[in-house]
This record gives structure tokens, sequence and C-alpha cells, in this order.
């Protein structure tokens, strides 16, 4: 073979996505087809999921073989609800704000305490309403819908929400805001923009940040966005590695199961997806 060739195929293999780290653990089962939120359990390996708008105001708790070992009822409609996340204390906030159409002045995270969640089949919530300062018109005009969100994370007494661009020639750019984590009504605090490129497949689903706070991770349909190595809270201002998962698909949901490690699940949606996968992340 001649040298300069083989050289070429090593240099172009070491570019490659390494597809062995990201595997399916399990599929999903069919009350969870939907599934838009994943949040890992602390001390456990049990994950609590739920469906998108429009389904059951259910929280799953789901075992790392597929299995529901527990539902429980959420005194609250799900409007769209599209991410989930947790304290320190194991309080649950659950995002619905979903926003298609930009037109919704209801956006809310649902906040529901562990020990009710914990010993209860049906919970009551705290609200913790909030609205973007940029937004004056309900919907906007096409060109400034910008108000969409699918991801959410907690992190030092905030929730931080990421939006999800409408705009054409522009879904890859994501806003970063923060809320309190403590209910009542608030305008969120925008901190910076993020944009990865311009198609459909761009749009930004699901976000969390990882225990020792060094990482935090978005994803989209095909690939993650990894920042790491930044300082305070404009988490976009890190070191950004991006990771090709290798396919296409309705990806909604990604959690941390520990810190060099990451659930993802998708959509079930014309006989694909609807599972359970892991991603080991580079180092």
């Amino acid at each position: 073979m001649n040298k300069n060739f083989f050289l070429c195929i090593i240099s172009l293999c070491l570019g490659c996505t390494n597809y062995s780290q990201f595997n399916t653990v399990v599929d999903l089962p069919k009350q969870l087809k939907e599934v838009s939120g994943v949040e890992v359990t602390a001390k456990s390996d049990l994950l609590w999921m739920h469906n998108d708008g429009g389904n059951k105001s259910k929280l799953y708790l789901v075992n790392s073989e597929g299995k529901i070992k527990k539902e429980v009822i959420i005194n609250a409609k799900n409007k769209d609800w599209e991410d989930i996340t947790s304290d320190e204390e194991g309080t649950i906030y659950i995002g619905d704000f979903g926003n298609n159409n930009n037109t919704r002045k209801d956006l809310v995270v649902l906040k529901i305490d562990k020990k009710e969640i914990s010993s209860s089949k049906s919970v009551e919530v705290e609200k913790i309403k909030f609205k973007y300062p940029e937004q004056t018109k309900f919907p906007p005009k096409k060109k400034a819908r910008f108000f969409d969100a699918e991801s959410l994370f907690y992190h030092n007494g905030f929730l931080y929400i990421l939006t999800k661009s409408r705009v054409k020639k522009a879904y890859g750019k994501t806003s970063l805001y923060k809320i309190p984590a403590v209910a009542g009504t608030y305008e969120a605090q925008f901190i910076s923009s993020f944009e990865n490129c311009s198609s459909s497949h761009c749009w930004i689903t699901a976000a969390s940040i990882s225990q020792d706070d060094k990482k935090v991770a978005l994803l989209t349909s095909n690939s993650v966005l990894l920042f790491t190595d930044f300082t305070g809270e404009d988490f976009f201002k890190g070191k950004l590695t991006e990771i090709d998962l290798g396919f296409s698909s309705q990806k909604e949901a990604l959690d941390f199961k520990d810190n060099s490690t990451l659930y993802i699940t998708d959509e079930k949606a014309r006989g694909k997806g609807g599972k359970l996968y892991e991603l080991k992340l580079p180092l």
C-alpha cells in the first residue's frame, strides 16, 4: 500500500466520531413514545420521564431496563411539557414552556416537593411563572420568533432556560435565560446567545449540567454540543466540542448519568426511535 495513502486513511479515521461510545440501553415502554424529558434520580439507577404536550399529566419512574416502577399524577395540565430537572434537595421542576407559535403568555415551570413525589401517587405543584423581557407581541413577526423553548436545568438556586428558534435561516440560535427556582412571577434574565448552524436539525431540544458543574450539554436531533472550561454562568463562553451521534431522530431529552456519561432519549416515530441511549463523553 502507498505510504501516503495509508497515512491519509489514519488521519481520516482519527477525525471520525467514535460511534461505539453512543449505544442503545433499552427500548422504552409504549407509555413513553413521546418522551420529552429525562432526569436522573440521585443515588439510584432510576429515571424520571415525562411525555410531550397533549399527553397525560404524569411522571414515570423508569429503571435502566426500561420498566416503569411508578407513575405519579401531576395536578397541572400538560400544555406543552418540554424538559425536567432537579435540585440538590431532590425537588423536581418541569418546564411547561413549549411555545411553537410564540403566542403563549402562560409560560411556567412546575415545582414539586421531593417528599410528595416520593410518597404520593398524585401531587400538587407550585408555579414559577415567567416571561421573556424582549417579547412584546404574541406572536411577534416571523423574523423575531425566538421564544419557543425545550431546555431546562437547575444550577445554584436558579433555573436556566434555553430558547428554540422558529426563524428560518436561524434555527440554530438559542438564548440563555435564568429565573429563580422559587414560586412567583418573574421576568427572565437574559444572559447570552449562541448559534451553531441555520438548519432545523440544529434546534436545541434539551440541556443539562453535570453534577460537578463543569460541563453543559445541549442536544440536537443528531449531535451533542458540549461546553467546558467556562467561568460563571455564561456557559457559551466555554470550550465547545460537538459530538456527532451518527444518525438523526427526534431526540428531545438528555441528562448526565455521571460526570462523563449522558443519557439521551428520542420519541418514537414511523416505527423508529423510542429508546434510551447512553453516550460516553470524550475526556
